[in-house]
């Protein structure tokens, strides 16, 4: 346990861009790391992506230890877990940290169910309990009515995901001098293969998202959907949707948000027709600003929305879409 050092950071790519979760979480790293009086490193896999090496330095990163290779450039569960357990057997990272993404959602349990240890999922706040050296990991638990803090106190790495947007982006340091490093990675070929990648509205949209506005049962017909989808472009948001509306095959399934889909942290998120069940609240208790339009003034939404609007939504909605557009 004593050989186990310094906080890791998955850097998350996709089409060679960085994700912004992979900044806001060394901009905590680095808070973690000084407080164990230790180092803070990246793993950048991809192809061509030696260059990012540069961004992670800059916004904290001591080392980034990167992997190019082609058979990269498409992600997989497999490959991208086969190489990161060498590298944790190679250099024992004390804290492991990852997005809690798609990706990250997937890379994580992988990985600490290969080396026997801990994994605290959607994570919103990251501390270190300095008389014990442990990671402190607090998350909303029974559906956002409390918070719960959870300790790996007897397996390393310390693993964690954290929701996009919970950690504020640090300001880089184009000045920063860090260390790159290249470490000899066998790389297997998986068993299964990406045969295609298709673009579309997906859970990392909703997750970067400043402005969502969500749709639930309560918007009626399939048909009113269209009035959402034309606010979220005047706003310049995305459009979610509660599992209600996925499993009526209204909308795609991409866009749903709550227990079962992804946990979101926007500026502003408008709830239209969404009655506010648990399940859903779990996924949206990070915005800053929640709006909910419902018919029902009982609707357990306005217990958590900061501005409520009882009435219909094809009467509300239809007025502000008007009022913006004459804005």
């Amino acid at each position: 346990m004593a050989e186990y050092q310094g906080v890791w950071v998955y850097a998350e790519q996709k089409n060679g861009e960085i994700k912004n979760v992979t900044y806001e979480l060394l901009g905590q790293a680095v808070k973690l790391a000084g407080s164990l009086d230790t180092f803070v490193s990246t793993v950048l896999a991809g192809h061509n992506i030696e260059e990012k090496a540069k961004e992670l330095i800059a916004y904290g990163a001591d080392r980034v230890y990167v992997i190019d290779d082609k058979r990269l450039e498409v992600y997989n569960d497999e490959i991208y877990c086969d190489l990161l357990s060498q590298l944790i057997v190679m250099y024992k990272p004390d804290i492991f940290l990852f997005g809690a993404s798609i990706h990250g959602r997937s890379l994580a349990p992988r990985l600490a169910s290969r080396f026997n240890t801990g994994l605290t999922a959607d994570c919103t706040a990251l501390e270190i309990d300095l008389k014990e050296k442990l990671l402190l990991q607090t998350r909303p638990a029974f559906g956002g009515g409390l918070l719960a803090t959870i300790v790996c106190a007897h397996n390393k790495p310390q693993m964690t995901t954290v929701r996009p947007k919970a950690m504020k982006m640090p300001e880089p340091d184009r000045l920063r001098s860090g260390i790159v490093v290249k470490p000899l990675i066998r790389l297997k070929d998986p068993v299964t293969e990406v045969l295609q990648v298709v673009s579309d509205v997906n859970a990392d949209s909703l997750q970067e998202a400043d402005t969502i506005i969500s749709v639930g049962r309560g918007i009626g017909t399939k048909n009113n959907i269209d009035m959402v989808f034309e606010l979220a472009a005047l706003l310049g948001g995305t459009v979610g949707a509660t599992r209600a509306v996925v499993d009526a095959g209204w909308i795609n399934y991409r866009r749903q948000i709550g227990q079962t889909g992804v946990t979101v942290a926007p500026k502003l998120y408008v709830a239209c027709g969404i009655s506010g069940a648990v399940q859903h609240l779990a996924g949206i208790m990070s915005s800053k600003k929640i709006i909910a339009i419902n018919k029902d003034p009982k609707a357990a939404i306005f217990n958590v929305a900061h501005y409520g609007i009882v009435g219909d939504l094809q009467e509300i909605l239809p007025a502000f879409i008007s009022k913006i557009k004459r804005k």
